[in-house]
């Protein structure tokens, strides 16, 4: 995961002014993220998963620009989404081949892959970047890495119970966020 003292803003503008040495310094901040998503993805294709990294990487590359624009937009979950997009295209593409294992189960899920670049997952890896921690960490690594919570527990030193509280907690927090920023004048109903 990045540190909190990567700057995103000084990160684009080296990716549009020297992308070698760009792309140097996002493999640094972000490459564990971009990688995890994409293994998560396509855990027994390790040459197309690589091919999947270099993806993202040219898809930052080429939206560098564009991201410097909206400096509200985190860095890091347009990269996992992007990391997620690319990964689930190319196993669709897999997929069509004779012999391809199938999908681990937990992905298989139609939800994750229909393809969504929508306004409203913008704003919700918008949410999700601006939790504080470890709930920043705890969401990503379950929502976009897709780690089970005792994964998450263990590797955050902490109990598989209290990852699964502050994940109920931190996705009432974000419904609630979501539906002021998206639907201000939509009543809120009681919480499910």
């Amino acid at each position: 995961m990045p540190t909190p003292k990567t700057n995103d803003a000084a990160l684009l503008a080296l990716l549009q002014s020297d992308p070698q040495a760009g792309l140097a310094r996002l493999l640094d901040a972000y490459g564990g993220l971009i990688h995890g998503v994409v293994r998560r993805i396509l855990p027994r294709n390790p040459e197309d998963a690589e091919e999947c990294v270099a993806d993202v990487l040219v898809a930052a590359w080429q939206s560098a620009g564009r991201l410097a624009g909206e400096p509200d937009r985190p860095l890091q979950g347009w990269l996992a989404l992007t990391a997620r997009h690319i990964a689930i295209d190319r196993y669709r593409r897999l997929r069509r081949r004779p012999g391809t294992d199938p999908l681990d189960e937990t992905l298989a899920a139609d939800w994750l892959l229909e393809p969504r670049t929508s306004e409203g997952e913008d704003c919700i890896a918008e949410l999700v970047a601006a939790l504080p921690a470890p709930d920043h960490e705890i969401f990503l690594r379950r929502y976009y890495l897709l780690e089970p919570s005792r994964t998450i527990a263990a590797g955050l030193g902490m109990s598989e119970h209290t990852v699964n509280v502050r994940l109920s907690r931190g996705r009432a927090r974000l419904r609630r966020q979501y539906m002021a920023r998206m639907h201000p004048n939509a009543k809120e109903g009681p919480e499910q």
